[in-house]
This record gives C-alpha cells, structure tokens and sequence, in this order.
C-alpha cells in the first residue's frame, strides 16, 4: 500500500465491499440454478460457482490493489506470497455446503493483510440481506450499523452455534449453526453468540475476513490452545479457532485445552 501502509484507507475499504457485493449477487444469482458441484476431497464440496467466484475477485482485487499477494480456497498456493506484507486472504463461498443446499448460511469473505493481521475485512452475504465489514482501529458493522460482542462473563450457559453440543458441553446452549464458520464469528461479534471453537487445523482463509470482525467488536481471538492467530504463514493454517466474548476466554481455553492436546 506504500505511504498508505499500515493503515487500511476508507476509500480501498469501500471498493473491497462493493467488489465482495459483486460476487455475492454472482452467487445469489445462481442459487437456485443448475451447475456443475463435485468434492475436491472427500467432505471437501466444491461447485462451479465457487471457481467463478475466485476469477472475478482475483480480477477485481489485484487491480485494486496489485502489490498484495493471492491466498484463496480456490487457487493453488504461491510461496511467493510469503515475501511480500500485503495478502489478499479470500474464500469465494464459505459455507458451500449451505450454498449447495439451498440454505442461506453462506458468504463471501475478503480480508486483506497486512504484516501478518488483517487490517480489513468483508463478509457478503446475500442470502441473508447482510454485509459485515470492519477495520482495523475503527470498528465493526453490520449492515452499517455498529456491532459489540455480548458482555458475558460466566461460562455456563454461553451460546454457542452448534447443531449438538456433546455430553462434556451441556452446560452450554446450542443456538442456530449456519454452516460458514466465518459467519459463525460474526454471531459472536454480534452478541448473537458467545463462544466459537474448532479443534481442527484449518485454513487462514476461512477466517481471516471474521476475525477481524470479531476483533473490532471486542470479542477475543485466538487458537484452540489461547495462541494468538496470525496470517500468511508458510502453511496458511492454525490448529483450531477460538472466538469468544472476554470475560470467559480463559475459561474456554481451559475447557478445550484436554481435547486439543488430543486431537492436534
């Protein structure tokens, strides 16, 4: 970003929005339409959309901005993007699953990164009639309207987006699970939940967008062990992701730290 490095500008801020609104109405657009869906992977589903929309916002993106680096679900790595300080971290649909089923739990989700941290962030999803947006240092919103995570201090009875909590978690209550995780965060950035947790290496970009959200809302963010997260790492993953409001991190990270240590 050369003199404007280290600080994420309201204008670049803005076209990133309106660049993730494209592809959402992309997206939204071929909802119910017939297309080409296949797993990149077994569990791993991927469709044709989602190959659409990683051309539109790499295009899009990289002439916005042709200094940053590419990290995206959809596109194979470069290590080149290691040298540089600038990333653009995308995952065209998270939440493909929701997105192949017709459900509205999906989104776009652009972050750009900067020294290691996302200093802006977007997710569209049109499903839904929202748009989450945050910088860094000014907050963030929903649908421009300013968001604050819930003032939750004890951890019994935290909300959690879950279809099922198991036996060790009935102290806490299940509240709706749209299948994005980035979306996931957002609900607990929104006071709409409490606690977010993963016990699974899983992928910067699945992330980036909404932890920033998280952040500016005043949730804290960290690994499944309580580590801090950072980006654009060589693997471009972390072990687990833990979004929660501050008075009862502590307290989560010791509820999961037996099963972490288990699974990692």
């Amino acid at each position: 970003m050369g003199e404007r490095a280290g600080t994420a500008t309201r204008e670049l801020a803005d076209a990133v929005a309106r660049i993730a609104a494209e592809a959402g109405a992309v997206a939204l657009a071929q909802w119910d339409g017939d297309f080409a869906r296949w797993e990149k992977s077994p569990g791993n589903p991927v469709c044709a959309v989602d190959l659409e929309l990683d051309a539109l916002l790499r295009e899009r993106l990289e002439a916005l901005l042709p200094e940053a680096g590419w990290l995206s679900e959809e596109t194979i790595d470069a290590p080149a993007r290691l040298a540089g300080r600038l990333l653009w971290v995308v995952d065209p649909i998270d939440g493909t699953r929701d997105y192949l089923r017709r459900r509205p739990g999906w989104a776009v989700s652009v972050a750009l990164v900067e020294d290691g941290q996302p200093v802006f962030g977007v997710l569209d999803a049109p499903a839904r009639g929202e748009v989450w947006r945050a910088e860094a240092g000014q907050g963030a919103t929903r649908n421009g309207v300013p968001i604050r995570v819930a003032a939750r201090s004890i951890f019994a009875g935290a909300r959690v987006p879950s279809d099922g909590l198991p036996k060790a978690d009935r102290d806490l209550v299940a509240v709706d699970k749209p299948n994005s995780i980035a979306l996931r965060i957002a609900m607990v950035a929104a006071g709409e939940a409490d606690l977010v947790a993963t016990l699974r290496w899983g992928y910067e970009w699945d992330v980036a967008a909404a932890v920033l959200i998280a952040r500016e809302a005043g949730a804290v963010t960290s690994d499944a062990f309580g580590e801090p997260l950072d980006f654009n790492t060589p693997t471009a993953q972390a072990f687990g992701v833990l979004v929660t409001a501050p008075g009862i991190h502590p307290a989560a990270v010791d509820r999961l730290r037996e099963r972490a240590l288990a699974l990692r």
